[in-house]
Parts: C-alpha cells; sequence; structure tokens
C-alpha cells in the first residue's frame, strides 16, 4: 500500500532539516579544527540538537560561546528556534 501525500511530505522534510542541521555543523567544524577543536552531531530530536565538542574545545573556558555560535547558525539555517545539548565525551556522533 503507497504511503499517503501528507507522509511522503513529513519525510522529504524531516530529512531537508537534518541535511540543513548537518550542513551548519559542518560549516564550524573547520574552525575548531584549526584550533584543535571539533564538533559532532550526536543526534536530533525535534527542536533539540545535541552535539559533542571534543579537542581542545573540551577544556577551552570559550567552549560557551562556540555553543552559541552553532545555535545562531542553527536558528539561522532553519529559521526556527532549537536548543542546542552539549553531550560528554561518551556519546557516539552519528556521521
Amino acid at each position: 500500500m503507497p504511503p499517503e501525500p501528507g507522509q511522503l511530505r513529513q519525510s522529504s522534510t524531516a530529512t531537508d532539516r537534518e541535511r540543513r542541521i548537518r550542513g551548519a555543523v559542518e560549516e564550524i567544524r573547520p574552525n575548531l579544527q584549526r584550533d584543535g577543536g571539533d564538533c559532532h552531531l550526536i543526534g536530533i530530536d525535534g527542536s533539540r540538537v545535541v552535539v559533542r565538542l571534543t579537542g581542545a574545545c573540551t577544556l577551552c573556558k570559550l567552549s560557551s560561546v562556540t555553543l552559541e555560535s552553532i545555535q545562531a547558525r542553527l536558528v539561522d539555517k532553519l529559521g526556527e528556534l532549537v536548543r542546542l545539548i552539549p553531550v560528554a565525551a561518551a556519546g557516539q556522533a552519528v556521521d
């Protein structure tokens, strides 16, 4: 039985949204990597985006500024408010 048209639009929208979130994170990664750090996307759950800072970013005093910058980029790319949630190094990246 084929899916209803509304279901198709919803899944393609979710895919587009996820692609934009991944793109925003990927845009900022080279800047972090230049300074010995990195940021990995762990998961997306509705309006919550879970990331993990690694390397030099882990102990950096400016990591909160980095997270604010990532969140601002996500809001700009998505056109909606999202909550960026940093997790400790125990989480696994979904690359």
